[in-house]
This record gives C-alpha cells, structure tokens and sequence, in this order.
C-alpha cells in the first residue's frame, strides 16, 4: 500500500498502527538479509510510537497526515536517542540528543522511525552505498549493480516494501541517483524549502559549500507519497535561517506549462536506454497536455560543474587529512582523486567563485522563466557496478559526468523531482523533472502525469543473483 493509504487505514480503523508497524518489521526480516539496506531496526521505539498513535485514535482524537508510516531515516541524520554513525567505527556511540528537524517534521505528523538506511563511509566514500561499519547495499533489481548513493540503503528499503518512506539528501544527486536506480520517486527541495541543521559534530555550522548544496529529500513508491512528504516537510524554522516561509503551491501558469528537454546535458554522451526514458517521460508530459520543446542544452553546465567542485573541494581541504583517516583504507580514493585534480582555490579565487555561482544561479533562473519545467537524466547510464567512482581516474570521471545535471541543479538550488519510467534490460529507467525556485509543485505535478501514463514499478522482492 502507497503510504497514503497507509495512513487513512490507520485513521480510518482498518488496520492498526502495531500492526502497520509489525507488518514491516516482518518485511525487514524477511527481505533485509537479502539487500543489507536497514543498518538499525528500531523495532521496539517504532512499536511504543504505534501503540501511542492507536491510543490517541482510540480516545476520539485525529492522526497525523502520516499516521503510522514507517519510514527509514539516512545514517547521517540525526534520531532522538540513536547512534548518527555516518557508517564510521569511529562514530558508532555518538548518540544524538534530539531528532534531526526533517525527522521531528515527520514524526509530527504521525509517521514512524523504523529503522536507518545505509550509506557510503561518512557520506564521502563515493557513490556507491557501502560502509566501514555496515558493508555493501546491494540492488534489490541485480544484485551486481550499484543502488546508487549516497541515500541508497533509504532508496533499496522503500524499493522492496520494508518502509513506506525514507528520509534521504541530496547535495548533487545523492536522492535522485538512488531513486533512479531502484525503481522509485525522489525529492530534492528548493535550497531553502526544508528547514535543517547539520550541525552534528558540535556548535559550530559547516561552511558556505555545505550550507548552500546539502537538502533533505524524501523517497518513496509513488510521487503521491512524494507530495504528502513534501508538505509535511516544507516551512522555515528558527533554528534554521536558509529557510523560508515560501507558500507549498505557487500561482498557476498561464496556459499549458513549458518543458524543456534535454537528454544529453552538456553533449558529454547518454545511454540509449536513458535517452529513451527520458523520450518516453516526454511523450507522456505532451499527452497530458504539456508544452514539450526540444531545446540545445542547460545553462552553462560545464562552468556549473567547475565551480561546484572548486568551492566543494577548497571546504574540504583544511579537514581533508583528518577525514582521510576516518575513511580508511580504501575509502579515501573518490575523493582524493578529486583533490588531486582539483587543488583549492585561493581566497581570491573563492570570492570569485562565489560571484561566479550567483551568476549561473541567475542564467538558470532566466531559462527557467522561459521554460518552468527541465526534464533530463538523473544519470546518463544505467545502474553501474559497485564502486566504479573508486575504481580508478577513469571510473571517477565516468560516475561525475553521468550525473552532471544533479550536480548542476544541486548548486544553482532549484528543486527536482525523480520519477520511474519504467524497465529496460530487467534494470529501472527514470528521469528527473527540474522546476523553478521553489515550484516543488509543478515538478510533483508533471511527475504525476508521467507516472500516471508509465507506472509504478515498486514494491519489489529482491532477486537472487549475487
């Protein structure tokens, strides 16, 4: 059942939140050795959350919107009272004092923590979901496939039934590769949509590259559920200042909603099967009625793409020696490349750079007034091998080019939404559909109508192959 339904069973009476939750926590025993996606089952916390949530039915009050959906929640976020490892051996006491604000959003609104989703070692190790602490995720659809990352055990857990949601981020991909991946719907918000606060180390915030690129994003089987996430989700907060009190839905478009289209971003190649994907997703838009054009290419993608690394990489330097170690062997590869191709910018270089990112901000919002919606790859390939970004140079390049138009539409801080297209050689295809600053809605609204002309794809038991 979509999460909806989930949830208007609990507060309808059909079902109970226990059950609900015991429904799942059956599904992770069943499924979860198979896939290694749920690093920590929160059985008993999840059970006591659905006892007081049939408790307040019971005494004639109303649910949340969200009433007893379990959801996974990334290892790298922090839940009331359980370990924030990042995948780390270093990290697997550091117990948090108090519910990331996405978690707390969610919990408000009815649904349940159940368990932790896997992730690369301290999110950094590359794209792959594999950890020092956990081990490897694997593709509940082939088994010698990357799900994706860095949210790839939240992706492989809501793709096989053993949660309704998962509560991933996204800096550049880290959502929608995943949910392209395994078969599901994906969010990245607007900078600024969802409120956060990453300080999980201390008191003091990250810096300017962390701040600007980092979002909290739902994943879940249906864009429906999508949408539901998306308004528990959305609202400015004090304890967060990026975020802003932006109304969920904007004004209507005067007449049918232009979408542009671009299956190669950049020119730099794109599999057949994703360019047919992302011709079938547009076949679909223009049946519902959409303005569908075919247009040369993004804005300055090439110079998104340099600065995204310039500012990202000269963040990491001063840290990099420590960070190295707490990867380990092995782990350190992905983005020691990347510093070594990349060297930090000077202070005179970031000013620029900071300058130069405002200008491309404003090329895309200029090009996005002309055409409101994008519609694009996630990644330019299919589901590639585990840990090819770690492979060596070539492999690295391989994974940063293919999903260039993540990263591009990460740092100019424009939502996007990524939907299934369906099935190519046994392996799942999916776009993503890019909208305007904060017009979450019409990218969940063109998301629907090419989910609701391709299908779902998800829940899925997990093949055998290894």
């Amino acid at each position: 059942m979509p999460a909806a339904a989930q949830a208007a069973a609990v507060r309808g009476g059909e079902v109970s939140a226990v059950e609900l939750i015991d429904s799942h926590l059956d599904r992770i025993a069943e499924v979860n050795p198979r896939v290694n996606a749920v690093t920590r089952l929160l059985a008993e916390r999840a059970r006591e959350a659905a006892a007081r949530t049939d408790r307040l039915r019971a005494a004639g009050r109303t649910p949340g919107p969200l009433a007893g959906v379990p959801f996974t929640v990334k290892e790298s976020t922090p839940v009331e009272g359980v370990p924030t490892t990042f995948g780390v051996k270093r990290f697997r006491d550091l117990v948090a004092p108090a519910d990331a604000l996405p978690v707390a959003r969610l919990r408000a609104a009815g649904a349940i923590p159940i368990g932790r989703g896997n992730i690369p070692t301290l999110i950094l190790a590359g794209m792959h979901t594999r950890s020092e602490l956990f081990g490897d995720t694997l593709n509940p659809w082939d088994g010698g496939r990357t799900p994706g990352g860095s949210s790839g055990g939240d992706a492989v857990a809501v793709a096989t039934g053993m949660a309704a949601l998962g509560l991933g981020s996204d800096s550049g991909g880290s959502v929608r590769v995943p949910a392209q991946f395994c078969g599901v719907a994906g969010l990245k918000p607007s900078t600024g949509r969802f409120p956060a606060d990453h300080r999980v180390f201390g008191p003091d915030d990250p810096g300017p590259a962390t701040q600007t690129l980092v979002t909290d994003g739902p994943l879940a089987r249906t864009v429906g559920d999508l949408r539901l996430a998306y308004e528990v989700l959305a609202g400015a907060d004090p304890r967060d200042p990026r975020s802003v009190p932006v109304p969920l839905h904007g004004e209507p478009l005067p007449g049918p909603p232009r979408v542009a289209v671009v299956a190669d971003p950049g020119g730099h190649g794109v599999h057949p099967t994703v360019r047919a994907a992302v011709r079938a997703a547009a076949e679909a838009l223009h049946d519902a009625g959409y303005e569908v054009c075919e247009v040369p290419d993004v804005p300055r993608l090439d110079e998104a793409l340099d600065a995204y690394d310039r500012i990202t990489l000269t963040e990491f330097a001063p840290t990099w020696p420590a960070v190295r170690e707490l990867l380990g062997e092995g782990g350190d590869r992905y983005i020691g490349m990347a510093m070594e191709k990349t060297p930090p910018a000077s202070a005179d270089e970031l000013m620029r750079l900071m300058g130069l990112r405002l200008n491309i901000r404003r090329s895309w919002a200029e090009f996005l007034h002309t055409y409101p919606l994008l519609l694009g790859p996630s990644f330019t390939e299919p589901p590639v091998e585990p840990g090819l970004e770690s492979r060596d140079r070539a492999g690295r390049d391989r994974v940063a080019s293919a999903m260039r138009l993540c990263t591009a539409t990460s740092f100019v801080g424009v939502p996007a939404v990524a939907v299934p297209t369906g099935l190519a050689d046994g392996l799942p295809t999916g776009v993503q559909i890019i909208g305007r600053a904060f017009r979450e809605d019409l990218c969940l609204d063109a998301a629907q109508a090419v989910e609701d002309r391709l299908g779902v794809l998800t829940p899925i038991d997990p093949g055998d192959r290894p």
